[in-house]
Order: structure tokens, then sequence, then C-alpha cells
């Protein structure tokens, strides 16, 4: 395809794509502060945010009946109590406390809940497993989405959206968008096809295959002066948009990025329920939490094995299924049964969540 004829269409579907959402709701970002350590936690407004684009979820689903993640966000009619919107997630301040570092210290992440503009005040909690396996409200805060201090402006997007696989309108389709990061202004093209690889793929195998039409995909890269990320165990620093990097929590292999602000601030000029970061890097690595995000390192052996793992991991919450990691599964003690929906506690047949 020339790049005349690839500009085109880009311009063609993602016109196409803005038209058929356009009777949909506002998308609002609640942008929060999360801090405490292994034994307290503490939460804190930071702002509300009315994103660029339109809600791009079905508004005929807005209740989540998965029970899956750590957390739940709840959106309710301040006045009726009317519940409007729920989804669970898990999150990486969730992670860092089974670190040992949290038993000494206390950290602050930043995290964000969006949901379809409503047309009134609404109160917004945010709900954690409890020692029950039933979610508690831990924090909760009114918001008007409506009043002065909400934010509605923000600056041009850094980058344009690229469209991957375009299968109908974003409220009818999960929309996964593909971020790069540790890209040069060089390396766009290589980015790119990174992507169309990777997503051939995936769609290659169950039980994306089964499902291809179900989603969209987009990709969009904010360049970097330097290619790849950071890997702070080998003196390897690189400034990048996204911030992501290996050695999270010590883990020489695992790679996230505990900037969300910038995340979602890159993100919002793209439709998109679910994100997966590609990392320029030839050393393996990658990570995924359900309900955020989840990243690969795309340029070695092992880069469409990791792609679909780290994605399973963000997209429907599926556990590891081996014992190597000493973050995720440091418990101190018993365990109650995972959340998780491929992975028990149970020693009873008869009683498998999958029987």
């Amino acid at each position: 395809m020339s790049q005349f004829a690839r500009l085109l269409a880009a311009t063609t579907l993602s016109t196409a794509a803005s038209l058929a959402c356009a009777a949909q709701p506002a998308t609002v970002r609640v942008d929060y502060l999360h801090s405490g350590n292994a034994l307290s936690e503490n939460y804190a407004m930071e702002r509300v945010v009315i994103e660029p684009l339109p809600w791009p979820g079905d508004m005929s689903r807005t209740i989540d009946t998965t029970n899956r993640g750590n957390n739940k966000v709840e959106v309710a009619d301040a006045k009726t109590g009317k519940l409007l919107y729920t989804r669970t997630f898990s999150t990486v301040f969730g992670e860092w406390r089974t670190t040992d570092e949290a038993s000494k210290a206390s950290r602050g992440f930043s995290e964000s809940v969006r949901f379809p503009k409503p047309e009134q005040p609404v109160k917004v909690r945010i709900l954690k497993r409890d020692e029950r396996n039933e979610f508690s409200v831990v924090w909760s805060t009114e918001v008007d989405t409506d009043v002065l201090d909400v934010v509605r402006k923000q600056e041009p997007a850094p980058a344009k959206p690229i469209p991957i696989r375009v299968s109908g309108p974003s409220e009818k389709k999960v929309d996964l968008l593909i971020l790069g990061d540790g890209y040069t202004k060089a390396e766009m093209g290589k980015f790119e096809q990174t992507v169309r690889r990777l997503t051939d793929y995936m769609f290659s195998v169950s039980p994306y295959k089964e499902r291809a039409n179900d989603f969209n995909v987009w990709a969009l890269a904010v360049p970097t002066q330097e290619s790849g990320v950071s890997r702070p165990s080998t003196n390897t620093h690189h400034a990048s948009a996204l911030g992501t990097r290996y050695d999270i929590f010590g883990s020489e292999r695992y790679v996230l990025t505990t900037d969300n602000r910038a995340l979602r601030d890159i993100a919002q000029y793209a439709p998109y329920e679910f994100i997966e970061i590609l990392v320029n890097n030839d050393t393996y690595g990658g990570g995924g939490i359900y309900g955020q995000f989840s990243t690969a390192a795309a340029n070695n052996d092992w880069a469409n094995y990791l792609f679909v793992h780290e994605f399973g991991h963000h997209f429907a919450g599926l556990a590891d299924e081996y014992y190597t990691s000493p973050v995720a599964y440091a418990t101190g003690g018993a365990r109650m049964e995972p959340w998780e929906p491929n992975v028990t506690a149970l020693q009873d047949p008869a009683q498998l969540k999958w029987k």
C-alpha cells in the first residue's frame, strides 16, 4: 500500500470511527492518588478530566458481572443511589503491597478510573476485596462533571493513532490500543510493522481467532530520542513518554510503567478499553495488570508468546500457572480462594470453579 493510500485509509477509518461514536456520551476520567504500605492505604482526589474522545464502550453493558480483580469501581447517582456503571480491576499498588519494600516503607501511585459521562452528580466508590473475598468500599468521593475545575481542554495529541484493524463502531467492539515506548521518530515504521505482526499472530490463535471480528486495534507511539526503554539493573536509563522500564519491584524481567498519568494522557487520544505497551527492546520481559495494561518486549524470539500471554493477564484476569515470581505470590501464609478464573486453592475436584 502506498503512503498516500495508507493515509487516506487511516483518515477514512478514523472519521468512520468518530461518526460511529457520535451518539456516545463523553468519557470521564478520575485521576486519584493511592498511597500506603503493607498495612494501610489512603486515597485522594487529583483531578477530573473530560477526555477528547467519546466513550468507547457498549452503553447497554455498563455493569460488570465478572467478579474478577482485587478492586472495583462503582459509579452511582448521588441522589438516588442508582448504580450507573461498575468495572473490576487490579492495580500496580496492589502488587507492590506484596513486596518486602511495602513492609518497611510507604509509597504513592497515581491511578485512574474511566466511565461514561453522567447527566447528574455521582458518587464514585472504590472497592477492595476483603478477607471474606467480597468487595467492600475503601474510598468514596462525589463527582460533578459540570463544575468549573473539571479539565475540558488539553494539548493537541502528541501522536496520531494508526488504525490496524477496524471491525466496526467502537461501542460494538473491543478496542485494543497498542502503545509503543522507546521508539525513535525514525523507528515509527518499525513500530507499525511490529504491531501488525503481533496482532496477526494473536488473531491466529484461540480464543482470539474465533472472535477476531469483535476487536478493533489501534496503534500509537510518541517518539523518543533514544531506542529502547530503561533497564536499571544494567545501568541503562532512557527517557520515554510512558516511562516503561524493566526491573519493576526488583524483578529483572518485570516490565511496567508506574507513571499512570503519562499513560492516560497519551492513551486518551485513541479509542480504547484495553492497552498493551510494546517496548522497543530485545531482552525478554513483560507484565500484565488486570484491567490496567499489559507490556511485552517486542524484539525477541518470544515476542509472539509474550504479547498474547501478558494480554491474558490484563484482558481476562488470568493468573500465571507456574511459580517463579517473588512478587505475585508472596502471600505470607494461608491464601483465600483466588479470584482468577484459572487457578484455585481448593483440593476438592467437585468444588473447582472450572468443573
